[in-house]
């Protein structure tokens, strides 16, 4: 069956390694640090200024003072820091953020990427994933895989507005873990009860498929 937003999370958060500086992005990146094994020192960052962040309060210790990017109550773990948006960016232009989990509406063959806006809607801001996805060497996106119309969010080309071109380099959705490489997406990991033939339908970019397709681990 495909995966819930923890579950795509759990998963992301085996990417995770030891001494790693991680940028959060909103949405479903930011449940990754509920995920992150014991054993390992992971600093992550959230762009409106905080290195250290935790995982997620629990209910009734939540400090509203306490925010990440995406407004929502975080943590501080021992020796935390907090500074401006000049020194957060600062680091991300700087390329000192190892990885970036990041959310998307689309993600192209090409590694192309679009996640801030959709025509004739609302939007606050682009934020800060532009300057997330121009400097970071290490993207990950978690994603569903389809729309609420069971639509493909997997597309030879982006039809929304680009935040970033040829910049992702893995995805994981409710469905699967991909990779793109020489302009396709590539095939690594498929959810538990999940067939390829279920990924394949519901991939509109090209595919490719190689040999076993093993089911995800957590």
């Amino acid at each position: 069956m495909a995966l819930s937003k923890e579950q795509i999370a759990q998963r992301i958060a085996k990417e995770v390694k030891d001494g790693y500086y991680v940028n959060l992005g909103i949405g479903i990146p930011t449940l990754v640090a509920n995920f992150v094994r014991d054993d390992i020192s992971v600093e992550f960052q959230s762009e409106n200024g905080i290195l250290g962040m935790g995982p997620f309060p629990f209910e009734g210790e939540e400090d509203p003072d306490l925010i990440n990017a995406g407004k929502q109550t975080i943590t501080a773990l021992p020796g935390a820091s907090f500074f401006d948006s000049a020194m957060s960016f600062g680091m991300i232009r700087g390329q000192h953020v190892d990885l970036t989990i990041l959310g998307a509406m689309e993600v192209s063959q090409n590694g192309d990427i679009a996640n801030w806006k959709i025509p004739g809607k609302m939007v606050k801001g682009m934020g800060g994933a532009m300057d997330l996805v121009a400097s970071a060497e290490n993207i990950i996106v978690a994603m569903m895989h389809t729309n609420r119309e069971g639509e493909s969010k997997l597309l030879k080309e982006c039809s929304l507005p680009l935040t970033g071109v040829k910049c992702v380099k893995k995805i994981v959705t409710n469905l699967a873990v991909l990779e793109i490489t020489d302009g396709k997406f590539h095939l690594l990991e498929r959810a538990p009860g999940v067939s390829v033939e279920e990924i394949i339908k519901a991939t509109e970019g090209d595919l490719v498929v190689s040999g076993v397709i093993k089911e995800m681990e957590f």
